[in-house]
């Protein structure tokens, strides 16, 4: 197996500083104090298929794009281009990882294409957006190499994208076919302001297997009844001093509108004895929130049910771990996922958290789910 890996250094890095994603705004998520995500899901990444297949053939771009993390996992790397025009060899520093561009990414991709010796696979670290640079490159230079994705983006809504950066090792290592699956990325922008509009740029060659995640689709169904209960049981905590984190989504949502204030619709809320503390929360400020008693309200995301992991990563393994976790779903969201699953940045979270828990789907009900 010949593989081309290549890391977007900077995606991800607006989700914890409560920026949504880091289109257009690294300098500004650098000034909030964000800190690369990407570099450390590659290193699982590599770490896993060093450990599964030693014997893989990795090409690789010029840092900070992935060589160095490439020769650290134990490979010797073979450099097919350095998309600055810079020497970075051993000892240079290179670019600063901000400067990385969807222009860098495509040139990486070229190159893994192009010359007498194409790679079989592209595995790429990023999100959406970087999905899309490395698909319609694909498209534009006719080629049928496929590609796969190392989730760590905010959104990440497109399904070329592994569940985890350890189970995208595994099935760059053991797929035997591809199919087409769809491209997404939304309007940052709109994003950022509570619309969500996802729009299909591109249809890419990926590997078939159980542990890529599905697309992101937006589920049906009242929500009504639900949202007044967990209401209802959140008011009557009131004066107990508990904190509420209300994650992100339109369910939750509904259940901040039944609390009585306006949410916000893809951010974080904290709700404690009976007023907002805090809205549209970074991960410090929710950590600077916290009390005594906390509880983490949240809701898979339709379609791919995940719980942590996708839109939410102002809940970090830190937040998460000084809560009590609640689950919401309507049934119908329910319907469309197999099982629940976490991506928190912390596999001995991921596996806290695995197993079968207690999905709140109306006033009264719930029903149990097995988080993967």
């Amino acid at each position: 197996m010949h593989v081309g890996f290549a890391v977007n250094p900077v995606a991800g890095m607006g989700g914890r500083v409560g920026l949504k994603g880091t289109d257009g705004k690294v300098a500004e998520a650098v000034a909030r104090g964000a800190e690369p995500r990407a570099p450390d899901r590659a290193r699982r990444a590599l770490d896993r298929l060093a450990a599964i297949a030693p014997e893989t053939r990795v090409s690789t771009a010029a840092d900070p794009m992935g060589e160095r993390l490439v020769r650290d996992a134990g490979f010797e790397p073979v450099r097919v281009i350095d998309p600055f025009g810079e020497d970075c060899g051993d000892g240079a520093t290179p670019p600063d990882p901000t400067e990385t561009t969807a222009e860098h990414t495509a040139r990486v991709v070229e190159a893994f294409v192009g010359g007498d010796d194409p790679v079989d696979l592209i595995l790429f670290v990023g999100g959406d957006g970087t999905a899309t640079d490395v698909a319609t490159t694909l498209e534009r230079v006719g080629s049928e190499i496929p590609m796969l994705g190392v989730p760590a983006g905010v959104k990440v809504y497109s399904s070329v994208f592994a569940v985890s950066p350890e189970d995208a090792a595994e099935v760059a290592t053991a797929f035997s076919r591809t199919e087409r699956r769809e491209v997404v990325d939304i309007d940052e922008d709109a994003y950022r302001e509570g619309e969500v509009r996802p729009e299909l740029r591109a249809v890419a060659r990926v590997p078939v297997a159980d542990d890529l995640q599905s697309s992101k689709q937006t589920a049906s169904g009242t929500v009504e009844s639900l949202a007044e209960g967990v209401a209802e049981d959140i008011r009557d905590r009131k004066g107990e001093g508990v904190t509420f984190v209300l994650g992100p989504g339109s369910t939750v949502g509904a259940i901040k509108a039944e609390l009585g204030f306006e949410p916000s619709p893809i951010g974080v809320d904290v709700w404690r004895d009976g007023e907002v503390v805090v809205r549209d929360g970074t991960e410090r400020e929710i950590l600077d929130a916290l009390g005594e008693e906390n509880v983490i309200v949240v809701s898979p995301i339709g379609g791919q049910g995940f719980v942590f992991g996708r839109g939410n990563p102002q809940l970090s393994p830190a937040v998460i771990r000084r809560c009590d976790l609640r689950i919401v779903a309507s049934r119908t969201k329910l319907d469309d996922v197999r099982a629940l699953r976490v991506d928190t940045d912390d596999p001995d979270l991921d596996a806290e958290l695995a197993g079968w828990v207690r999905v709140r789907v109306g006033k009264f009900e719930t029903r149990m789910m097995k988080i993967a």
